[in-house]
């Protein structure tokens, strides 16, 4: 396994399994959600949920606006933004 995606794997874990003051707003579970598949799965696939469905289409959207980008690119994104978070928040 190469050194990012264990570094990945070690954020997502993190995110999963945080307790305590790590409380994510919307914006920022959007973002890594998208990060996630975008490294996860590549580019946005799939039907474009209802007009109804106004969670999966944020969704559907928040990773539609990372095509094009790398799965190792989106796995450092992914990283950076939870190390951020990490020395912020302690």
């Amino acid at each position: 396994m190469s050194e990012l995606k264990a570094k990945f794997e070690a954020a997502v874990n993190y995110v999963q399994n945080a307790e305590g003051d790590f409380k994510p707003s919307n914006e920022l579970k959007l973002e890594m959600y998208a990060l996630y598949k975008q490294a996860t799965e590549g580019d946005v696939s799939g039907k474009k949920p209802g007009m109804f469905d106004f969670v999966g289409q944020a969704k559907y959207n928040a990773w539609e606006e990372l095509k094009g980008i790398s799965s190792d690119d989106a796995m450092q994104r992914y990283i950076d933004k939870i190390e951020g978070m990490k020395a912020k928040h302690g």
